[in-house]
Order: structure tokens, then sequence, then C-alpha cells
């Protein structure tokens, strides 16, 4: 069984929800929602749980099967390392964009560094671009708001 995520992975998620809320990301129609099951089409029985997805408010409608949502209500997916680094950095990536997600983003706690990979095109993402600490990622205009994110809180959580 997987271990459950460690705090600062936690403060991750629940940063960028906040952040989300504030640049007004419910007023704009959406929802940043933790651990929801996204339908892949992979294989007859293929899905993910991302570790953060902003989805459309109307995502519940498009209903597949053992609570997991059509991919086309996903404007983004996040992925926090841990142990299973590598699904995260090489399966994933072509996973989700087979699976036409616009944007991923990954916290890549092993290598320090935050990844956004976006214009999804067969089974890899056209553009990947790679931020440091002390630098902001932007959100590209498919998500839906916009909002920078801190390279340094991503990482770490909190700034405690």
């Amino acid at each position: 069984m997987t271990p459950p995520p460690d705090g600062p992975h936690q403060e991750t998620c629940s940063e960028i929800d906040f952040a989300f809320r504030q640049a007004g990301g419910r007023e704009a129609g959406l929802k940043a929602l933790a651990g929801i099951g996204l339908w892949l089409p992979t294989g007859p029985d293929d899905y993910a749980i991302p570790d953060l997805s902003i989805v459309d408010g109307d995502y519940k409608d498009a209903l597949v099967a053992k609570n997991c949502y059509a991919p086309n209500v996903f404007r983004l997916v996040l992925e926090i390392t841990s142990t299973n680094w590598s699904n995260d950095l090489i399966i994933k990536v072509g996973v989700y964009a087979a699976a036409g997600i616009p944007a991923y983003l990954v916290v890549d706690r092993k290598h320090d560094v935050v990844v956004l990979h976006t214009d999804p095109e067969a089974d890899a993402y056209a553009t990947c671009v790679t931020y440091k600490r002390g630098s902001s990622v932007p959100l590209p205009e498919s998500v839906g708001v916009a909002l920078e994110l801190s390279v340094d809180r991503l990482l770490d959580g909190d700034e405690d």
C-alpha cells in the first residue's frame, strides 16, 4: 500500500487551493479538488488520481465510472513527487498528454524544481518549462484564472 502523503505535500495542496480561490477560481466557474479520479483513454479500466486538479464547475456531469471523470473537464492536474517520483516525471507526462489535459504541473521535490507541461499532442506535451527556486510559475490561460505560484511555496508547502 502506498504510504500517505507527508505534511509539506498536503500543505502545498492547501496553499494552491487558497491561491486559486483568491484569484477568483470559484467565480470563474472552476473548482480545485484534491484526489479526484481522472478517467484515462489508455485502457478500459485506466484512471489516475492526481494530487490536485482544477476542473470545470460542472464536472459532476462528466462521471464515467469508478468515481472518475472524463478528461475534458480537467483544466490542470498537479502531482507532487514522493517515493514514486519517476511515475510523475515520466509515465504520467505521456498519459496526461494522451488524455488531452491542457496543463500538467509537477512539483518535483526530488530535483527541487517545478515543471509545467502544456500543449498536449498525442502522448507528449509540446511545451515543457522548468522553474527554479526564487521564481514563480504563471498558470496558462487554459486554466481559466490568472495566477502565479511561488516555486518555493510549491516545493516547501507553507513558508513556516
